[in-house]
């Protein structure tokens, strides 16, 4: 052991009933508090990100593919689910799966009241789990391409439409579609309801057969509205939107769900801004407790300073004695701020206690990300920008001199 690390431990630590010892206290709760702040303000964060694009990817997916006059859900222009662009889109990188889907626009009645409504069929091959998820109630529909199967007149709708409409699982869901300047009538079973907390969606959304929509449509068995991509990594979409594009017929488009939704999207970008605000205080706030405790040791050890430099320590030596004590108190305020916060955080993701609006915020409670990059980062950077500044305010001991630190006494 360098004899450098040997002070620091077993002199320059005993702080008990000194000057400064109320001062490393304080720096140690600072760090931890800046450090806890830190993880659970970009936990929180990413923790909401990923939940408002998970539920809105549960709708729609990642990439949509359609005709260049889909999107209209009274006069959409079919497309096959056979033609070789679907087998090219399967097979691009990064697609992990594909899957087809129609829409059909119409209205439920009751006794009561009238509520407009998009009805969305999907297929067999249907990734269903973001409904199995959230739903409350009931179970999943049974998919199936048979028509005449009574599975294909089970539906699940939202916990919004069924609170509006007085409707529950079990119940019929009379339905009317309007087709060729005509009316179409169908009564659907309900077996499910779910909650996204969405609100766009869940007052229209219902969710049936791909065999249905098709029915109303007067479509043959392979033609859909179009195909629905969910790729690997959130983080490449636009890479991997340019490869499906690349692969894709003269006669379809595509769109992202950012470019779906972009006022959405955008104002979860515009979080960003509050977590780096938040980030630059509760950094600016270590680096003061830190550099105040670290002048305190300086001005309180000036004799001993004094006395190493008059048996022969060089004032780099000094200041790494000094640099080792604040990186133990750094040290001790990073891992106690990191407990904290794993703490609260598995206490927030396990209980849910802390609660939201959901109609304002689209979620009942607050929700977070435990990812442990998140923990190692912000510990990491902590630790090195504290460190790079305390080196300016060390440099103080070497205007310290043997004569000068007698005074000290």
């Amino acid at each position: 052991m360098r004899y450098e690390h040997f002070f620091a431990q077993h002199f320059m630590s005993k702080e008990r009933g000194s000057m400064s010892a109320p001062l490393v206290r304080i720096a140690v709760c600072s760090i931890a508090l800046g450090v806890l702040v830190m993880i659970m303000s970009v936990s929180i964060l990413r923790g909401f990100q990923k939940e408002i694009t998970r539920k809105v990817v549960g709708f729609g997916s990642h990439i949509v593919v359609q005709g260049f006059n889909g999107g209209n859900q009274f006069e959409t222009l079919p497309i096959s689910c056979q033609r070789d662009d679907s087998q090219r889109l399967r097979n691009t990188e990064g697609v992990k799966h594909f899957q087809c889907y129609a829409t059909k626009g119409g209205m439920i009645k009751t006794d009561n009241q009238i509520h407009g409504i998009l009805l969305k069929g999907i297929s067999c091959d249907y990734d269903t789990s973001f409904f199995h998820r959230c739903l409350c109630n009931g179970r999943m529909i049974a998919l199936t391409n048979d028509s005449r199967s009574p599975a294909a007149n089970e539906v699940i709708i939202s916990q919004t439409v069924a609170n509006k409409l007085q409707l529950g699982v079990g119940d019929k869901l009379r339905s009317y579609f309007l087709q060729d300047n005509g009316c179409r009538a169908r009564a659907f079973r309900i077996v499910g309801i779910y909650n996204t907390d969405l609100t766009d969606f869940d007052n229209h959304y219902v969710i049936g057969n791909l065999v249905q929509v098709q029915r109303l449509n007067g479509w043959d068995e392979d033609e859909v509205e179009g195909y629905e991509l969910l790729v690997s990594s959130f983080d490449q979409l636009p890479a991997i939107a340019d490869r499906v594009r690349y692969g894709l017929g003269y006669d379809l488009t595509i769109r992202t769900v950012i470019e779906n939704n972009p006022a959405l999207f955008a104002w979860l970008d515009l979080l960003n801004s509050n977590i780096v605000l938040i980030l630059f205080l509760m950094a600016l706030v270590c680096v003061v407790a830190v550099v105040s405790a670290l002048l305190i040791m300086i001005f309180e050890k000036a004799s001993t300073i004094g006395l190493l430099k008059a048996i022969g320590a060089s004032n780099a030596s000094i200041r790494r004695i000094f640099l080792i004590r604040s990186v133990k108190i750094i040290g001790m305020g990073i891992v106690i701020g990191d407990a904290l916060a794993l703490l609260i955080g598995w206490l927030q993701w396990q209980f849910q206690v802390v609660k939201l609006d959901s109609e304002a915020y689209s979620m009942s409670a607050v929700p977070i990300d435990l990812n442990p990059w998140i923990f190692g980062i912000v510990s990491v950077c902590t630790l090195v920008v504290c460190v790079a500044v305390l080196i300016i305010p060390s440099a103080h001991i070497t205007h310290i001199t043997p004569a000068k630190s007698m005074k000290f006494e």
